[in-house]
């Protein structure tokens, strides 16, 4: 099965989940994860319908968004300081944003551009600590600061749950969400009024995490990898 069959596969299973938890299927972005295949399998699932896709290179998203840049870009992986300018603009959203002094550079990039660059704070919910990410307790602190940089704006927020157990993965999708209505409700409202993404859930959980109000899943293995199973 190539990468547009397997795209069209996952779009009528978000759809029927959707249907299931009552929610309209508008209300979920799939971001297809597109970090481990070439610009071949992109265009195989951009030609089935995919318009969202995500890398965590900032070289991979460089080269992917020069060779189709009518798709939209996030970028969902580690960041590095020095690679930022590479970064802003590129990515119409950044998910993984965790360090103030990343915000900072993310702003001058940003500004450099006359852009306002869309980011999500990356929270540690299951408090792992091979997981980067705040803890929930820093993020009203983390967004009243970053308040100051007028050229990022923060729109929700990103975790990722521990494997193997979708029961707490569940959990951690739930207090994720949870912590987005705590946060609306005790920030700014200029702050407050920006915040509706949850960007949580991959290949094996995102059920879990689109039953919890998920509004990004990000799946790779479930449209790029020929070997992808949830029995696995």
């Amino acid at each position: 099965m190539d990468a547009g069959s397997s795209y069209l596969k996952l779009i009528k299973e978000v759809e029927a989940s959707c249907k299931e938890a009552n929610r309209a299927f508008d209300s979920v972005c799939v971001c297809a994860v597109s970090k481990t295949v070439g610009i071949d399998k992109v265009l195989e699932a951009y030609r089935a319908g995919a318009l969202v896709f995500g890398e965590n290179r900032p070289d991979a998203l460089m080269e992917k968004h020069d060779q189709l840049p009518q798709a939209t870009w996030h970028f969902i992986g580690n960041i590095q300081s020095r690679r930022i300018e590479d970064i802003v603009g590129r990515a119409t959203l950044i998910h993984s944003v965790c360090a103030m002094r990343h915000v900072e550079k993310i702003d001058e990039c940003a500004a450099a551009l006359n852009i306002a660059q869309k980011v999500l704070v990356e929270v540690n919910v299951s408090g792992e600590e091979t997981k980067s990410g705040i803890s929930p307790r820093e993020v009203l602190d983390f967004l009243h600061e970053a308040h100051a940089f007028s050229h990022v704006q923060i729109c929700g927020f990103m975790t990722m749950a521990p494997q193997g157990d979708p029961a707490y993965a569940r959990e951690v999708f739930e207090q994720l969400a949870y912590l987005k209505e705590f946060a609306c409700s005790h920030a700014d409202e200029s702050v407050a009024k920006r915040i509706t993404e949850l960007s949580m859930g991959m290949s094996e959980d995102w059920h879990e995490a689109l039953r919890a109000g998920a509004t990004i899943i990000r799946v790779g293995r479930a449209i790029f990898s020929e070997e992808f199973s949830t029995n696995n």
